[in-house]
């Protein structure tokens, strides 16, 4: 249910679109659901965004059927003036094609009035990253007197000396860890092979695990995955992002952070000190160099960041 108001108009705009819209709007929502079986959660989002189009198409003497290229724009443009997501808005457009579509099938309409509309523009979101200090921190943060807070480390450590993703860590057997040449071997996305350096402090701590903690957790039962719980299983990447929150709320770190935390952290601090971008996406196992160059601008407002911060004159 929606209340539309803009500037110059009475606060009284209907809450609903005029019967014959609604009425559309349902037989849409149901032509939709025989012909694809969409949930009731996604029907009702179609509906909504269809409702709220048709609000203000009735506040300028339009309905949906009716509609012109023009009609469209104009509310496309008044989302903007009200400072609506572009996402939001995108996918409100993403309904009327749909809704258009279904009418030109129908045979009630002759040409779609929502086509030639360009989409708003979206943007990447930038990563979330975690500061130098910040990742210390996370570290630091696992007991390492206990087998399991050894694992974590040891894990954490690797994530950030590798960029692995959260699920080619879980997935690694001993015999992708080469201690002897500072390697670890991971199948990535497509089924791609990459070689991964990694520094001495991961290789320690593997070490380290190897021997005291993981035989611990295992005791004499048989794991293939490095990273075992103690139910003698390798763990899930659900359980590994559990562990990371506990232990990023237990160093103090507030930021939001997902399971893809350290890789960006990995990535944009490899830049920040000078690394070449088609290195780390090498390393990252990107297929694309533009997937990368997403850490570039990471990068740039950190070091924006600081100037702000530290130069006299900024």
């Amino acid at each position: 249910m929606f209340t539309v108001r803009r500037k110059g108009q009475n606060r009284g705009v209907s809450k609903e679109p005029k019967s014959d819209d609604m009425a559309l709007i349902e037989r849409f929502a149901d032509a939709l659901w025989l012909e694809r079986g969409l949930s009731g959660n996604t029907l009702s989002a179609y509906r909504s965004d269809l409702r709220h189009v048709a609000i203000w198409l009735n506040g300028q003497g339009r309905g949906l059927a009716k509609a012109s290229r023009a009609d469209l724009q104009a509310y496309l443009a008044s989302l903007v003036g009200q400072r609506v997501r572009p996402r939001t808005s995108a996918r409100r457009l993403s309904s009327l094609r749909q809704f258009y579509q279904w009418m030109l099938r129908e045979g009630s309409l002759d040409s779609d009035p929502s086509a030639l509309i360009e989409a708003p523009k979206l943007g990447r979101p930038l990563p979330k990253s975690l500061s130098e200090s910040e990742v210390e921190a996370l570290l630091d943060a696992p007991d390492t007197d206990s087998a399991e807070g050894q694992r974590d480390r040891c894990m954490l450590e690797l994530l950030y000396a590798t960029g692995l993703r959260v699920s080619e860590l879980v997935g690694l057997g001993a015999d992708q860890i080469s201690l002897s040449q500072g390697l670890v071997r991971v199948t990535g996305k497509g089924g791609k092979e990459r070689l991964v350096p990694m520094g001495d402090e991961a290789a320690d701590w593997i070490r380290r695990f190897a021997v005291e903690g993981r035989s611990e957790l295992l005791g004499a039962r048989q794991c293939d995955a490095f990273f075992p719980t103690r139910r003698g299983a390798g763990m899930t990447r659900q359980a590994f992002w559990y562990r990371i929150r506990k232990h990023a709320q237990a160093a103090g770190i507030h930021t939001a952070l997902s399971p893809h935390t350290l890789r960006h952290a990995f990535a944009t601090h490899l830049l920040n000190h000078g690394a070449d971008l088609r290195v780390v996406q090498l390393l990252l196992g990107h297929s694309s160099l533009s997937t990368t160059q997403i850490y570039t601008h990471v990068a740039r407002e950190r070091l924006k960041t600081l100037y702000d911060r530290h130069h006299p004159r900024a």
